[in-house]
């Protein structure tokens, strides 16, 4: 349908995409920040409902175009949802001109060797197969590095790029996204480290093997300008990844080329007791600043 349109605005034009993909484990804090308490909701199907409300607020706001922002990142539980009356990949495309992205991974692992790999994902491929049929553009999934551990990190990136090439097998762009956490003690090191294996998994792809990168902001600028200049990459995306939205738009604007892909600090300061004018006044400011910092 209109991938190959997706494909050209992501690639090529100036914005940033939104991360609406928190899922079950962090969504009580995402609402508690949106300024509803626990007591809205009294099991996990009613506490997707609060969450779904609060994410048709923000798709729904006209501050929320394809005007700024490219793509937006949903999790399972969203995409099988609807926005006034349409599924929410068709809403997001075919209303506001914005690609929509799946959260595909189940999680973290636990710790091993300073890194946590991704969980198993045994349904992956249907899981896949749905998201294609539903319109989506390309999928996420997110592993974290803990320490500058050498073999750590090259098996994270291997993990990866092995799932990475599954999805676009699938007809679909994966966002990779191996996180560095930001109180990494050896941050920097961890940085170089990965950026060495991702350009060695990036010059094993096939020419027609696209992909997206999800990144930590680093610690040396452009440290990933070879990785934003390769012939696979379609874009490759900052995560804010626990900065404020201020500190994280400063590190982003010394980033050529890299784009944000923001969640709390896209939704920092919205909140559910807002007039509309009011919440959509602070969502505008918000998407302009991360707008402004993802175009330099």
């Amino acid at each position: 349908m209109s991938f190959e349109q997706q494909l050209q605005k992501v690639k090529t034009q100036q914005g940033f995409i939104a991360a609406l993909d928190q899922s079950g484990g962090s969504t009580p804090k995402a609402l508690g920040l949106y300024g509803v308490s626990e007591d809205a909701w009294s099991n996990d199907e009613e506490m997707f409902t609060v969450v779904h409300e609060m994410r048709t607020r923000i798709m729904t706001s006209p501050a929320f175009t394809g005007e700024r922002i490219l793509g937006a990142i949903l999790f399972e539980n969203t995409m099988d949802r609807e926005v006034e009356g349409q599924s929410t990949a068709s809403y997001l495309w075919n209303v506001k001109n914005v690609a929509p992205f799946l959260k595909v991974d189940k999680g973290l692992a636990d710790e091993e060797d300073g890194v946590q790999l991704m969980k198993p994902m045994p349904d992956l491929d249907a899981l896949l197969a749905k998201a294609k049929a539903a319109g989506i553009f390309g999928t996420k999934m997110r592993s974290v590095i803990n320490q500058a551990s050498a073999s750590g990190i090259a098996a994270n990136v291997a993990q990866q790029f092995e799932i990475g090439r599954r999805i676009v097998a699938a007809g679909l762009v994966p966002i990779i996204e191996p996180e560095v956490n930001i109180h990494c003690p050896d941050k920097a090191a961890a940085e170089d480290m990965l950026h060495a294996e991702i350009m060695k998994h990036l010059n094993s792809l096939g020419a027609d093997e696209l992909v997206m990168l999800k990144l930590t902001l680093p610690e040396q600028d452009n440290l990933y300008a070879d990785c934003i200049a390769h012939p696979n990459i379609v874009r490759v995306v900052a995560l804010s990844g626990g900065y404020s939205r201020d500190e994280a738009n400063e590190r982003l604007t010394k980033q050529n080329g890299m784009v944000a892909s923001f969640s709390r600090a896209l939704s920092e300061g919205l909140s559910a007791q807002q007039s509309d004018e009011e919440f959509n006044a602070t969502l505008d400011a918000s998407i302009q600043s991360i707008y402004e910092a993802s175009g330099t």
